[in-house]
């Protein structure tokens, strides 16, 4: 969620609650993430959650260019003061990582080793100089990709593609409609899609390429990994997912208001 929005947004993705974060918590990110947009400049800072681990929890803050499909920088903080910019993996690196079971330490220099390896690899890894081991870290920012990937999401019309292929903020963009925001079918993901090419030229018949250009949920697998449950006599929707829970959408229709948190212990 942007982190200008981020006091009203956590209290609508949480129904109230803050979505687990202290007053102090939420006043040190208020104070810090302009910082980071200033600092590293960012066209744009979302407060992407955290994921709690055994003896610490990781605070996690995503940094957007002009283009917002390219690709994300994504920084962790312990304290919600101090932070610390994730260096992407290789693809080999994020598939071990994702094979990983059990919490997260919260210690940035906690290894694991390597999982489901064979003896051909591993002969092969440590010729090329590489140790089978892998930091937290790298566990951390291939865990914050897995997800985006599978339940990371915007409405539909938030966003234009130009057609350049770049992905801007759609300005005309001013929310759902009750009807439509209840619907999975109103949801993309945000991220580079897969189904599109297999839809009818029936289905693409009352689409327009400018907005409708990323996957829809209305087709997810497994059918009924989304909750999705107006709140509020309707003044909010709040989609929740089943596949990654922890994950949390809200929708103010008939507003720009949008977002997604993420709080959760992944392999716990």
């Amino acid at each position: 969620m942007e982190a200008e929005g981020l006091p009203g947004g956590l209290e609508l993705a949480a129904g109230g609650g803050g979505a687990g974060l202290s007053p102090e918590k939420r006043a040190a990110l208020g104070a810090s993430l302009p910082l980071l947009k200033r600092d590293y400049r960012f066209e744009a800072v979302w407060f992407w959650g955290c994921v709690h681990g055994v003896r610490g929890t990781y605070y996690i803050a995503q940094g957007l260019g002009a283009d917002r499909a390219a690709p994300r920088s994504r920084l962790y903080s312990l304290d919600c003061v101090e932070w610390s910019l994730l260096t992407p993996v290789a693809k080999e690196v994020g598939e071990q990582a994702e094979r990983l079971k059990g919490r997260f330490q919260g210690d940035p220099s906690f290894q694991y080793e390597y999982a489901e390896v064979s003896a051909e690899d591993a002969e092969r890894l440590l010729e090329d100089g590489t140790e089978l081991v892998i930091k937290e870290e790298d566990r951390l920012i291939a865990t914050i990709d897995q997800i985006d990937r599978a339940v990371g999401i915007v409405p539909r019309g938030a966003f234009v593609k130009t057609p350049l292929g770049s992905v801007h903020e759609n300005r005309n963009f001013e929310g759902l409609s009750l009807t439509e925001a209840k619907k999975l079918s109103s949801y993309f993901h945000f991220t580079e899609p897969s189904n599109l090419k297999n839809k009818t030229l029936l289905e693409k018949a009352n689409w327009d390429p400018s907005t409708d250009f990323l996957d829809s949920l209305e087709h997810d697998i497994p059918p009924g990994s989304w909750t999705v449950q107006p709140e509020k006599g309707g003044a909010v929707v709040v989609l929740r997912s089943l596949l990654w829970p922890g994950l949390t959408f809200y929708h103010v229709p008939m507003t720009k208001q949008y977002g997604y948190v993420y709080f959760g212990t992944v392999g716990s």
